[in-house]
């Protein structure tokens, strides 16, 4: 059996069980990483009961692996980055949001590098290499966390909160004031596995072009071209294909979104309405509703 969550009389949030799954066989993607712009062989390789998810660097000796928890994050600067000791995996987001919205459970992701392959910059090589050899339950339970008061967080002009909800939902505003096709974008969705795969697994990371150049400067997105990457500048979109959404953006706001709160371990049914996040608040927030979580399972 997976860990427990004891509810105490009067808990703030309910805790009701679903049954682990993991993947059938194994699944291989090549590519290169987004911001290293090094060649990586990716495979997802099924793994037992209590594994969780685990990202391990088959490229280096003992060949470390990081468990994808809120306690290995090391860097939310322009990713969601997870490491032990020296040890780094950059960019996991794009990854995790597609393991999450599958509901895999136990997995292990071998990295022959640093950085998962970018694929097209969204999440669909990873939801095509997870429905390629299809997923089996496990006996083990896995919590699902029902939140009954508001959990917030807020710094400057950021806030993020979860509301009751039946269910998990994410409503997101992207406000970029200085850029006339970013100025306001809001998607709002119930996230399911069907929604998720065929609203917002498709939708590419972008990147203003006035910070092309500092990305650059700064030593990433050197695998970052527009085959995998929506640019904007001023109220011109640069893209291969066009658009695959008028609202791609926010889409790809609310992918990071589920990814980095898939680092939190368990299902989470809330009403998340978040207004102009990144890796940075959904990491504080992750934080925070395992506090208020795990404050409740211990008192």
């Amino acid at each position: 059996m997976g860990s427990i969550f004891v509810q105490p009389e009067g808990s703030a949030q309910q805790i009701s069980y679903r049954q682990a799954q993991t993947l059938l066989q194994d699944v291989t993607y090549s590519g290169i990483g987004i911001h290293t712009g090094e060649k990586v062989v990716m495979r997802f390789v099924p793994a037992p009961v209590g594994t969780g998810i685990i990202f391990k660097r088959t490229d280096l000796p003992d060949q470390p692996c990081i468990p994808a928890v809120l306690n290995s994050v090391c860097d939310t600067s322009r990713n969601t980055t997870i490491g032990i000791g020296d040890v780094r995996i950059y960019t996991i987001e794009h990854v995790m949001a597609a393991i999450r919205a599958m509901q895999v459970d136990n997995l292990i992701v071998e990295l022959s590098n640093m950085e998962p392959p970018v694929g097209n910059g969204s999440s669909d090589v990873f939801i095509d290499m997870i429905e390629e050899v299809g997923v089996v339950s496990q006996q083990e339970d896995v919590a699902i966390v029902k939140i009954q008061e508001s959990i917030y967080w807020s710094e400057g002009d950021i806030s993020i909160v979860a509301l009751p909800f039946e269910g998990f939902k994410i409503s997101y505003t992207l406000h970029y004031p200085k850029t006339p096709y970013l100025a306001c974008q809001f998607f709002s969705s119930d996230i399911t596995e069907e929604i998720f795969k065929k609203e917002i697994a498709p939708c590419r990371t972008f990147s203003l072009y006035d910070e092309v150049a500092a990305l650059m400067d700064a030593g990433l997105i050197k695998g970052g071209s527009l085959d995998n990457a929506v640019v904007i500048k001023d109220d011109a979109v640069f893209s291969k294909g066009g658009l695959f959404f008028s609202d791609e953006m926010v889409r790809h706001k609310v992918l990071d979104m589920i990814g980095d709160l898939g680092l939190l371990g368990f299902d989470l049914h809330a009403h998340i309405i978040a207004i102009r996040g990144g890796h940075a608040s959904n990491y504080a927030f992750a934080k925070e509703i395992n506090r208020c979580v795990m404050m409740e399972k211990c008192s």
